[in-house]
C-alpha cells in the first residue's frame, strides 16, 4: 500500500508541475504576442504569476515537507480562480458551455494541484 501511496504523489506532484509550466508558458506566449491586448497582458501575468508561485511552492513543499506550502498554495489558487472568474464573466455570458467548462476545468485543475501539494508535503520519509 505505501507503493501505491508514493506512485499516487509522485504523479499529483508531476501534474502540479506539468500544469503550473504550461501556465508560465501560456504567460511568456501571451507578454511577447504583438498582437495581445494590455488587458490580456495584465491577465497573463496573473497567470504566469500564479504558475511560478505553484513551482516554488512544490519545492519548498518537496524539501521541507512543511504544511503551510497547502495553505499558500489554496490562497493562492483561490485569487486566481477568483481572477479568473471574473475575467470570464465580466461581459457577461456569451456561450454558458464553453464559459462554464473553462471554470470547471480551471476549478479541477487548481484542486489537483492543492491536492498534489498537500500530499507532498506530508508524505513520509524514506
Amino acid at each position: 500500500m505505501q507503493s501505491q501511496d508514493r506512485l499516487l504523489t509522485y504523479g499529483f506532484a508531476l501534474f502540479s508541475l506539468i500544469t503550473s509550466f504550461l501556465f508560465v508558458f501560456y504567460a511568456v506566449n501571451v507578454n511577447f504576442s504583438p498582437d495581445a491586448s494590455e488587458w490580456l497582458q495584465t491577465f497573463a501575468y496573473v497567470v504566469g504569476g500564479y504558475g511560478l508561485f505553484n513551482i516554488y511552492l512544490l519545492s519548498w513543499a518537496w524539501r521541507s515537507r512543511v504544511s503551510w506550502t497547502s495553505k499558500a498554495n489554496m490562497i493562492i489558487g483561490l485569487c486566481f480562480f477568483g481572477i479568473f472568474t471574473m475575467d470570464t464573466f465580466r461581459d457577461g455570458i456569451q456561450d454558458l458551455t464553453v464559459e462554464l467548462t473553462s471554470v470547471i476545468g480551471l476549478a479541477a485543475v487548481l484542486l489537483l494541484n492543492w491536492y498534489a501539494m498537500k500530499k507532498v508535503s506530508t508524505r513520509e520519509k524514506g
